[in-house]
């Protein structure tokens, strides 16, 4: 299990920092998003448990890793330079090493961020744990995902403290 306050201290804010969209509601967001997709308790699995497609900490499909390449970072070349590198794939037109969600945790974390940054809703409040689980349902879980709010506020206020420290 990864500690929570490593996991937001030493990679979440430092890469969002790197790519210019760290916030006290993206940092919390994203730790929440590790929190609740990798676990059964506590940031455990690096590929989905159910059969599913889903890598890493974020539980991040191939095809959501392609399309934001293909539909949002192909658009924005200095976000897209700065995502890839953070990649380990020497050559950009290499086809994505999707592996990377798995053991990269800066790239997947980045990757997990620009999923949340194509959504035009501004991100709820840092603390509002409620409207982060709201927030993360929409726009990360959809409306097809078996995730619940309920869910992900069981999973994440044992963290609470976490959320509030701006460590």
């Amino acid at each position: 299990m990864i500690d929570p306050r490593d996991l937001k201290r030493l990679v979440i804010r430092p890469t969002l920092e790197r790519l210019g969209l760290s916030s006290p509601a993206a940092v919390n967001l994203l730790l929440a998003t590790a929190i609740v997709e990798s676990t059964a308790g506590g940031m455990q699995y690096l590929k989905q448990r159910s059969g599913g497609p889903a890598l890493g900490i974020y539980q991040i499909e191939p095809a959501t890793h392609r399309d934001v390449w293909e539909n949002y970072l192909r658009f924005r070349d200095t976000l897209a330079d700065t995502v890839w590198s953070l990649s380990t794939v020497e050559w950009r037109g290499a086809s994505l090493a999707h592996n990377e969600l798995i053991w990269n945790l800066a790239y997947a974390t980045a990757i997990a961020r620009i999923v949340y940054l194509r959504d035009p809703q501004p991100l709820p409040p840092a603390e509002d744990l409620p409207a982060l689980g709201a927030y993360w349902k929409r726009v990360y879980n959809t409306s097809a995902g078996k995730g619940t709010v309920e869910h992900f506020l069981d999973q994440v206020e044992p963290h609470a403290a976490v959320f509030r420290s701006a460590i």
